[in-house]
């Protein structure tokens, strides 16, 4: 089976050993602290000038990249602009005035995700975050140390990692995941530079904001908004359950699952669709798998789905859901695929990074091993712990290995799609 490990699920439904168990606080107050001490888009904040970019840093030619400019005096006034290959938007918002103009008839989820991330980082939870009556060890309580929320909400479950300052370090949901790194000073707040999502194996998508300055004078010119974009030229998205979107299918939605070289032929898959407003499924991210060779069939097989308008308020909208499958497959031996040693997997690494490992770890662990694979390209698909390694250290080595390039693995003269198995020495 093609091997491809979802590392949020793995954050969701583990806590790292770090988190404190002392003093507790209300995980909404700390939300709170965290985007205080650190959002730029807080109310209250002074303008500021930000300029980012979208890379995927796996292959940095894909259309998995943008560029982001916002002029921002206050949450109800901001300019925005967005450029992407197959996306741009100017959006201006002046009170109750918005000016929105779109290149193209669809956001694209990891792209809205993204953005998100940057300006209003914690919004997919919504009211239930205020809500939540959750209690969670509070970050330094007890020295340097950060922790995590594990809430279990009616339909959903997610995860708030915070430093040991209280500032963000994560957050991840279902169809939403995102990490905060490199935080510098500006003005009173201390602003990640960095943000990364790891949508799937083998694509890793990085935001880097390259400029962050105050803006001191705002020419109030850029913010002028004559009059509102009609309804319907803008473009929303809303989340549904995956009920009503196998009531929108204007055709079958079952899986014609395929023969598998190996592993479960029973078990549960799941994907995160997004559908533009004409109701055409164009994106289908992995969810989890308990075969992952099945996931990309499924994948495919999800993108050909035709689903009727979703309406709003008689507007068509974007729309995005987590969907759930039971497989039902058999074993077909041929399509096993090579597993390659250590040392052979080395062999195609061309470049490679070191993990960093929780400190005296090197005192209890000498290797981590995982098992990953390769695609016909050499490009990373997927990486698992093997039995027995500690959640918190297969995610550093995943961290680092995602970042390593290979060469593809040639089988008679043919690139051909293998698994691995590779050992991380703890240093």
């Amino acid at each position: 089976m093609r091997l491809q490990a979802i590392v949020c699920a793995a954050l969701l439904f583990v806590l790292p050993a770090w988190a404190n168990p002392g003093e507790k606080a209300r995980l909404a107050d700390l939300a709170d602290q965290a985007l205080r001490q650190s959002q730029p888009t807080y109310p209250g904040s002074r303008p500021f000038q930000l300029e980012a970019h979208i890379v995927e840093t796996t292959n940095p030619q894909s259309a998995y990249r943008a560029t982001i400019e916002e002029f921002w005096v206050s949450p109800g006034k901001y300019r925005r602009v967005i450029e992407a290959p197959e996306f741009a938007q100017t959006l201006v918002v002046n009170g109750d005035r918005v000016y929105e103009k779109n290149a193209g008839d669809y956001y694209p989820w990891w792209l809205h995700e993204l953005v998100t991330a940057i300006f209003d980082p914690l919004s997919p939870m919504g009211e239930a975050l205020t809500r939540s009556t959750a209690e969670i060890p509070k970050p330094g309580a007890a020295g340097a140390q950060g922790t995590c929320s594990d809430v279990r909400m009616r339909t959903d479950r997610w995860v708030v990692c915070f430093d040991s300052r209280g500032l963000l370090q994560s957050v991840f949901m279902k169809g939403y995941g995102v990490e905060f790194k490199d935080y510098k000073k500006f003005l009173s707040k201390q602003v990640a530079r960095t943000i990364e999502s790891d949508p799937e194996p083998g694509t890793h998508l990085e935001v880097k904001i390259d400029s962050l300055a105050e803006l001191a004078n705002p020419d109030e010119s850029m913010f002028a908004v004559k009059e509102s974009s009609p309804a319907a030229e803008r473009i929303r998205t809303v989340r549904i359950d995956e009920e009503l979107v196998r009531k929108m299918a204007t055709g079958s939605t079952e899986i014609d699952w395929p023969s598998t070289g190996e592993g479960r032929t029973t078990g549960g898959c799941a994907v995160y669709i997004s559908a533009d407003r004409q109701g055409r499924v164009r994106e289908a991210w992995p969810g989890g798998c308990d075969n992952a060779g099945l996931e990309d069939p499924l994948r495919d097989q999800v993108k050909r789905w035709k689903l009727k308008p979703a309406v709003v308020g008689g507007l068509p909208v974007q729309i995005n859901s987590l969907v759930t499958f039971t497989f039902h497959s058999v074993l077909d031996p041929s399509k096993a695929l090579p597993t390659l040693s250590d040392e052979e997997v080395r062999h195609l690494a061309f470049h490679t990074v070191d993990p960093v490992f929780p400190p005296g770890t090197a005192s209890k662990v000498t290797q981590v091993t995982l098992n990953i694979s390769l695609d016909e390209t050499g490009k990373l698909t997927g990486a698992g712990p093997a039995e027995g390694t500690p959640t918190d250290l297969f995610l550093a080595a995943y961290a680092a290995v995602t970042q390593w390039r290979f060469r593809p693995y040639l089988l008679n003269g043919r690139a051909q799609y293998v698994h691995a198995t590779l050992v991380i020495p703890v240093r």
